[in-house]
């Protein structure tokens, strides 16, 4: 085996200080689209989601694609095939993995005969996908912690209360009184990638206060118990 020449730059995410692998999701399901962003931007510091879409078009028209990594929905009620998905996403020099419920052996064929890098089902625990994604990516797999999602038990002393910015604050009271992702940019006339941008950090900050909102019930929970519903 050659030695490694140390004048050569480490890849990507395998160094500390290095950037994170940007990563994009393409899912038609928001609330998946939502807890995935909460559990990578809690439990994978090592990759950045700058992009997570509910239809193709959206996805290949954000000003933050290609990325590095793309992780598909197989299962789309687009009209475009998955090769074509593929395909677009391997020209633009992303990588691919496909995430589905159907876990068939046609799917999985039709995928890696694309250019897919792996087809994961998504059953899978998601530090199983992301331990993937490192690999595919070249990077350390099994020196990243994962954090608890589990509720605090009933009674215990909660954390500060996270600092929201003005439009965080904004965007959760709306959020948790029954808004979309959608509805709430229309209502702060801001874009749909602001807003989602705006939940998102206020699921991280609650995580980093050890409050999990990863869910929008969880979400509707920390916003009551914080004064945000009255």
């Amino acid at each position: 085996m050659s030695s490694v020449d140390p004048s050569m730059p480490t890849p990507a995410g395998t160094a500390e200080g290095r950037a994170p692998i940007r990563l994009a999701v393409l899912d038609d399901h928001e609330v998946l689209l939502d807890s995935l962003d909460s559990w990578i931007a809690s439990n994978a510091p090592d990759f950045d989601l700058v992009l997570s879409a509910q239809t193709w078009l959206e996805l290949v028209h954000s000003d933050n694609f290609p990325t590095e990594l793309v992780f598909l929905d197989f299962q789309l009620k687009e009209s475009v095939s998955i090769e074509a998905r593929v395909r677009t996403c391997r020209a633009a020099g992303a990588k691919v993995i496909v995430l589905s419920s159907l876990d068939t052996r046609e799917a999985r064929e039709r995928a890696l005969a694309a250019g897919a890098s792996d087809f994961l089902s998504k059953s899978l625990p998601m530090r199983e996908v992301m331990d993937t994604a490192r690999r595919i990516m070249g990077m350390d797999v099994g020196s990243h912690e994962q954090k608890d999602w589990r509720p605090l038990p009933v009674g215990a002393v909660l954390q500060a209360r996270p600092k929201l910015s003005p439009g965080e604050e904004e965007a959760l009271t709306l959020y948790v009184s029954g808004l979309s992702t959608a509805e709430v940019a229309e209502n702060m006339n801001v874009q749909y990638e602001t807003a989602k941008t705006y939940l998102r950090r206020v699921r991280e900050k609650y995580a980093k206060a050890n409050r999990p909102a990863s869910k929008k019930a969880d979400l509707i929970l920390r916003a009551a118990e914080d004064g945000y519903l009255e």
